[in-house]
C-alpha cells in the first residue's frame, strides 16, 4: 500500500478518464462510486457485503456522526474504520450541506455557522477548523472543506456571496488541515447554476493546490441538463492530474453522462434509499418490486448478474417481502443496487481503457431505454 496520497491517470478516452488513487489504507479504482454510510453504516448492508460488490471506499458523515455517537468517542474507540470495522478508504463530507438542509435553527457567519440538532435541539458551532477537526477525530482519509451550499434556483447576487465565503473557507480548511501524510483534503467549487461563478472558484481552488477537488452544489433540484452544462464549464478549469469528484450524483445517467465530461468520483443516497423503498437498479433499468406484475414472478431480477441477490431470488418472493415490510427484502434490494452501482463503474472503467468507452455509454443507455421483461 501506499504511503503517500496520489493520484495516477491510466487512460483517458475523449473526456472520460480512469485511474487510481493510491493511500496507506489501499487503493481507489477511478471512476468510482462511494456507498453513503452516513452514520457509520451502509444501510441494510455488513461492511463485507459493500466490499465484497467492489466498493473500494465509502463515505461518511460528518454532520451526524458528529450528533451521535460523537466525534471524540469516535476517536477513543479507535476511529471510525475500527468502529464500523471497515478498513478501507473513508471519505467524509464537511456537514455544511446537512446543516443548511436538516438543522431548523442556524445561523451563518464569517466565523462558521450555530445551529440546533435536528435530533434533541442542542446547540452547535461548525466553524471550518472544527469540521477539519471532527474529520480527523474520525480518522476520515479524505477530508472535505466546509462550504456553504445553496439551493438552486437562487438569486445571482447569493449565489457569489456563499461562493466567495466557501472560497474563504477553503483556504482555513486547508490550514487547519496542515500536512497529514497519506490523506488529503479536497476543495469544493461551488457557484450555482452561474458559469461566471463556478470558473472563479475552480480558478481559485486550482490556485490553492489542493490534492483533490470536488464540484458541490449541483443535483439540489435544477434540471439535469443544468447540471451537465456546469460541468463542462468547470472541469476543463480543475488540474487535470487531481481527482474530481461531484458530490451527491446521482442516478446511473447522471453517472454516465458525468463521467464522459471527466468526474472521476461519485456518491450518492440513491442506490441504498432506493432499496429501503422496493425499488431495484438493473440492466433493464428502475424496477419498482411493490408492482403487482411482480406477484406471481418465479424469475429473478437479473439472471446474468453475479449479486445473489438479484440472480437467486425469486421476483415473487421480493415482491411479498416488499409488500409485508419485512427488513430482508430492503437488505436484498440494497444489496442488489449497490452491487449494480459498482458492476457499471467497473464496465466503465474497462470501457475506457479499451478506447470505447462512447460505444459502450450508448449500449447501456439502449437496455435502460428497453426496460424490463416483459410480464409473465
Amino acid at each position: 500500500m501506499a504511503e503517500t496520497f496520489s493520484f495516477k491517470l491510466i487512460a483517458i478516452d475523449g473526456k472520460a478518464r480512469c485511474g487510481v488513487i493510491s493511500m496507506p489504507r489501499g487503493e481507489i479504482r477511478t471512476p468510482a462510486f462511494m456507498p453513503v454510510g452516513t452514520g457509520g453504516t451502509v444501510k441494510a448492508m455488513y461492511m463485507d457485503q459493500v466490499r465484497g460488490v467492489g466498493a473500494d471506499i465509502i463515505l461518511g458523515n460528518t454532520y451526524h456522526l458528529m450528533l451521535r455517537p460523537g466525534a471524540e468517542r469516535v476517536a477513543k474507540l479507535g476511529g471510525l474504520h475500527e468502529f464500523a470495522r471497515w478498513p478501507h478508504p473513508i471519505l467524509t463530507d464537511s456537514g455544511g450541506f446537512q446543516v443548511m438542509s436538516l438543522s431548523k435553527l442556524r445561523k451563518l457567519s464569517e466565523k462558521g455557522v450555530t445551529f440546533r440538532s435536528h435530533i434533541d435541539g442542542a446547540p452547535y458551532e461548525m466553524s471550518p477548523e472544527r469540521s477539519i477537526e471532527i474529520q480527523g477525530l474520525l480518522d476520515s482519509d479524505i477530508q472535505m472543506q466546509l462550504d456553504e451550499c445553496t439551493a438552486l434556483p437562487a438569486k445571482p447576487t447569493e449565489i457569489e456571496r456563499a461562493m466567495e465565503l466557501s472560497l474563504r473557507w477553503a483556504e482555513r480548511c486547508k490550514t487547519a488541515f496542515g500536512a497529514q501524510p497519506g490523506k488529503a483534503m479536497f476543495g469544493i467549487v461551488q457557484g450555482g447554476d452561474s458559469a461566471v461563478m463556478r470558473v472563479r472558484s475552480a480558478q481559485a481552488l486550482k490556485a490553492m493546490d489542493l490534492k483533490g477537488y470536488a464540484i458541490g452544489g449541483l443535483a439540489v433540484g435544477e434540471p439535469q441538463s443544468v447540471m451537465l452544462e456546469m460541468l463542462d464549464i468547470t472541469c476543463p478549469e480543475l488540474p487535470a492530474d487531481r481527482p474530481r469528484y461531484l458530490m451527491g450524483v446521482g442516478t446511473p445517467d447522471d453517472i454516465l453522462k458525468s463521467v464522459a465530461r471527466g468526474i472521476d468520483m461519485f456518491d450518492c443516497v440513491m442506490p441504498t434509499r432506493a432499496g429501503r423503498h422496493g425499488l431495484a437498479y438493473t440492466r433493464r433499468g428502475k424496477i419498482n418490486l411493490r408492482n403487482a406484475r411482480h406477484a406471481d414472478d418465479p424469475r429473478p431480477l437479473d439472471e446474468e448478474s453475479d449479486c445473489p441477490a438479484a440472480r437467486d431470488y425469486s421476483r415473487a418472493y421480493l415482491h411479498h417481502l416488499v409488500r409485508s415490510q419485512e427488513s430482508l427484502g430492503a437488505m436484498l434490494l440494497t444489496w442488489n443496487n449497490l452491487s449494480y452501482y459498482q458492476k457499471l463503474m467497473q464496465d466503465i472503467r474497462a470501457a475506457i481503457e479499451a478506447q470505447a468507452f462512447e460505444a459502450r455509454a450508448a449500449e447501456i443507455s439502449e437496455g435502460w431505454a428497453r426496460g424490463d421483461i416483459p410480464a409473465v
